[in-house]
C-alpha cells in the first residue's frame, strides 16, 4: 500500500487505507503501508514510514519526500505480488515504479477530487485545476485497475476519458461499532440538555468542505429553533473561523467543537445526534454518512459524488440540490426535527439498514476479488536472467509514461479553454 496520509492522520483517505490494511490482515494475507512520517506516529513493523514535510501550505498534511534506500531494501525483503497506490501523487509515483521494477499488477483507489483542493497551492488558479485534474486522470491510465469509492465517482472517470478498469468498491465500515456509543454520557460532558435537538457533522474542518455554507445553515436552524444545539467532531484550519461565525450571532454556548476524535468517543459522538449535516461537494464516497446512519443519524446533505448513492429523501434523511441556498438546507434540518416520534424511529431504522450494505467484509471480499483478477491476469515468473533485462526495460519505460502524463497534462491544461468543473449524473430536487 502507497499512501501519502496514514494513521494517526485523522482523514477520510486514513482511514480507508487502515481499515483496509487491517481488513486483509485480519484474513491472512501480508500488507507493507508504505507512508509518509507524521507527528505522533509510533514504529509499526507493518508500515515504512518516508521522510516528509510537515503541515504542508499551513494544513494538516505531510508530504513525503519518495527517495529513500529503505524502501528498495524493504520491498526487496518484503517481496511483494501487488501494488495499491492510494493517491496520484508523490507516493504514488514510486507505486508506478514499483509495479514496474518487480513487474506486479497495480491497483489505484480514486479517493480525492483533487482539482478540488488547488487552493493549497494557488488561490483562484483555474489553470492549476484543469492541471491537476488532468495528472490525476491520466494516472488512473497508467494503471491495471481503478477503484472508485462510489458509482458516481466510477461515472466521472469514465465519462472523463479513463479507460482502465474502474470497479466501484466503497470504503467500508463496521456498523457495529458505531451502533452502541454512549451518546447520553457524551452530552453531559459537554454541557448539552438531555432533551435538546442536536445537529452533528464530522470532518475535517478545511475550506473544500463547503462549511461556510454549513455554518451558515446551522446558524439559521439554530436562531430559529432555541433548544438546537451543534457539535462538530473534528479539526483543521477553519476551526477557529467557525466558532467566530457562531460567536458573532451570539450562539457560542450552543456550539461545541471538542475535536478530532475516533474509537469510542466517536461513536459517543454519533450517538448524541439527532440529525447530521453534510455539505460537501469533494468527497467521493463521504464516509463519514454511513457511519452516522450506522448509529441510527438521518442525513441532511447536498447532492454530491457518494451522498447521491445513500441518503434518499424522506427514507433516511434529506438530500438537497447542490445550489440549495442556507435557508433551505436550514429547513430540511426543521423537518427532521418536527418528525413525530414514529416517523424519526422509521427514518432512523433505515438508516441504519442503509450502513449495513458498506460493512467491511462486503468491501473485503471485493477488493480480494479485484486483486485476484488482477493478479491471474499478469505474466508467470521469468528467469533471473530475463527478469534482470526486462525490470531495466520497464523501469525506463514507466519514466517515460510518467514524465509523458505530466507533459500530457501540462499541454491539455494550457490549451483546454476555461470552464467550470461539473461533476455528471442528475441533480435531484429536494
Amino acid at each position: 500500500m502507497f499512501t501519502n496520509t496514514y494513521r494517526p492522520h485523522v482523514g477520510g483517505v486514513a482511514n480507508s487505507v487502515a481499515w483496509l490494511t487491517d481488513s486483509l490482515r485480519g484474513a491472512g494475507h501480508r500488507v507493507l503501508v508504505v507512508a509518509p512520517e507524521f507527528p505522533g506516529c509510533r514504529p509499526d513493523d507493518g508500515v515504512l514510514r518516508i521522510p516528509a514535510v510537515q503541515n504542508f501550505r499551513g494544513s494538516d498534511f505531510s508530504v513525503p519526500i519518495p527517495l529513500t534506500v529503505s524502501l528498495s531494501e524493504t520491498l526487496d525483503d518484503f517481496s511483494p505480488d501487488l501494488v495499491h497506490s492510494h493517491h496520484p501523487f508523490l507516493l504514488g509515483d514510486t507505486a508506478l515504479r514499483v509495479s514496474a521494477r518487480f513487474d506486479l499488477p497495480i491497483v489505484y483507489t480514486c479517493h480525492t477530487r483533487y482539482e478540488l483542493y488547488g487552493h493549497y497551492v494557488a488561490q483562484d488558479a483555474p489553470l492549476l485545476q484543469r492541471l491537476v485534474l488532468s495528472l490525476a486522470l491520466g494516472y488512473c491510465d497508467l494503471c491495471d485497475a481503478v477503484v472508485a469509492p462510489s458509482q458516481s465517482m466510477a461515472d466521472f472517470l469514465t465519462e472523463h476519458g479513463v479507460t482502465a478498469p474502474v470497479k466501484t468498491i466503497p470504503t467500508g465500515i463496521d456498523p457495529r461499532s458505531f451502533s452502541g456509543g454512549d451518546g447520553n454520557g457524551l452530552r453531559s460532558s459537554l454541557g448539552i440538555p438531555a432533551d435538546a435537538f442536536v445537529v452533528g457533522h464530522v470532518g475535517r474542518l478545511a475550506i473544500e468542505k463547503n462549511l461556510d455554507y454549513l455554518t451558515d445553515a446551522i446558524i439559521d436552524f439554530l436562531q430559529s429553533e432555541k433548544r438546537a444545539h451543534f457539535l462538530v467532531a473534528g479539526d483543521g484550519p477553519m476551526k477557529e473561523s467557525i466558532a467566530r461565525a457562531f460567536a458573532a450571532h451570539g450562539l457560542a454556548h450552543r456550539v461545541h467543537l471538542p475535536g478530532a476524535v475516533k474509537g469510542d468517543s466517536l461513536a459517543g459522538m454519533y450517538a448524541a445526534m439527532d440529525a447530521f449535516a453534510f455539505s460537501s461537494h469533494s468527497e467521493t464516497q463521504g464516509l463519514v454518512l454511513a457511519e452516522a446512519m450506522a448509529a441510527g443519524v438521518p442525513v441532511v446533505a447536498l447532492d454530491a459524488f457518494g451522498t447521491r448513492e445513500m441518503v434518499r429523501s424522506g427514507f433516511n434523511g434529506w438530500l438537497l440540490d447542490t445550489d440549495a441556498p442556507p435557508r433551505r438546507f436550514a429547513e430540511a434540518l426543521q423537518w427532521v426535527h418536527d418528525l413525530d416520534d414514529a416517523r424519526r424511529r422509521r427514518l432512523q431504522l433505515a438508516a441504519s439498514r442503509t450502513a449495513a450494505l458498506f460493512s467491511r467484509e462486503r468491501a473485503t471480499a471485493s477488493m480480494l476479488d479485484l486483486y485476484c483478477m488482477q493478479a491471474l491476469e499478469q505474466p508467470g515468473v521469468k528467469s533471473i536472467n530475463d527478469s534482470i533485462w526486462q525490470t531495466a526495460k520497464r523501469r525506463i519505460e514507466q519514466e517515460g509514461k510518467i514524465l509523458g502524463n505530466v507533459a500530457r497534462a501540462i499541454g491539455e491544461a494550457v490549451m483546454a479553454e476555461p470552464q467550470p468543473l461539473e461533476a455528471p449524473g442528475r441533480r435531484p430536487g429536494a
